[in-house]
């Protein structure tokens, strides 16, 4: 299942006295995170909305605004907690004195605290908010599914395009493997000839062409290379996300791509080296954005 790591998901929903509005936007991210922005006094469900989103997503960072309106905001109540206001106060003008500070505590410095003055409401009204919020949370986790899922799919086709790409490109290289060592001889025989201008050793030729094509030999890397991309189109209909096991894939493109680099004697086949890295970069830039 290719699923994006980007997309958008807004809900709002109504009762009597609560309207709740909740959008969230996902990017991408190695792990999942979700960072929710809400009132203050919600942070009790926090714990609830992250394991909601959870079930919706299992890589990317989301950010989530939750924001509320309606008459049930004006149920609530303000609790001044004056112990501690007290203790505060005491402390700052005992630190006043002994250490002869300046100025004075004010009602915005008491404001400033956050600990201080808090809303309540009550209990039944604090559920019928929590379940609406909720509800509203996985109706926006839905739309950013969709999304997120019909981008996967975009996602997949590129892929795909660049995949049979590569294919086709290391059939090239593949048939260019054995010319090359053909290449190698005819130059070696005509580079002795020209140095010796006589008869030379033949099977002294025939020699040095095998340690050549052995040392040039990319047979295996190619074979698993193959390997490697059917595996990479398997891996691009399970139903699961396959973000991590692409990139890794895709390392192990690279190490095979490499190895025939290294092994290349010839300019042709290095060109198409360089080409089998440039759908192999468009690739990886692609998994990037897959969940």
């Amino acid at each position: 299942m290719v699923n994006s790591m980007t997309g958008f998901g807004r809900s709002k929903i109504k009762s009597a006295d609560f309207a709740v509005t909740v959008e969230m936007k996902s990017v991408n991210h190695r792990f999942s995170e979700f960072q929710i922005k809400m009132p203050r006094q919600l942070m009790k469900i926090e714990d609830k909305i992250k394991k909601k989103l959870s079930q919706y997503i299992q890589r990317g960072r989301v950010e989530l605004f939750i924001s509320i309106e309606g008459e049930g905001l004006m149920h609530r109540t303000l609790h001044a907690d004056w112990k501690l206001i007290g203790e505060f106060v005491g402390l700052m003008n005992e630190a006043s004195e002994k250490y002869a500070l300046s100025g004075k505590l004010n009602l915005t410095d008491l404001l400033q605290r956050p600990d201080f003055i808090t809303i309540e409401e009550s209990g039944e009204e604090n559920a019928a908010l929590e379940g609406l919020i909720l509800e509203a949370v996985i109706s926006a986790a839905e739309r950013l599914y969709v999304m997120r899922r019909a981008e996967g799919e975009e996602l997949k086709k590129d892929l795909l395009i660049l995949l049979t790409s590569l294919e086709k490109k290391l059939l090239e290289v593949k048939k260019m493997a054995p010319l090359v060592v053909e290449a190698y001889s005819k130059r070696l025989e005509r580079r002795i000839y020209e140095l010796t201008s006589s008869t030379f050793e033949r099977d002294r030729v025939a020699v040095e062409v095998a340690l050549f094509a052995d040392k040039s030999d990319i047979h295996e890397e190619c074979i698993r290379l193959e390997s490697h991309i059917q595996q990479f189109r398997q891996a691009l209909q399970l139903e699961e996300p396959v973000g991590r096991k692409l990139d890794f894939m895709i390392q192990e493109m690279n190490r095979e791509v490499n190895t025939i680099g290294s092994k290349a004697n010839d300019s042709t086949i290095s060109s198409g080296v360089v080409e089998l890295k440039t759908r192999l970069e468009k690739m990886r830039e692609q998994v990037q954005n897959i969940e």
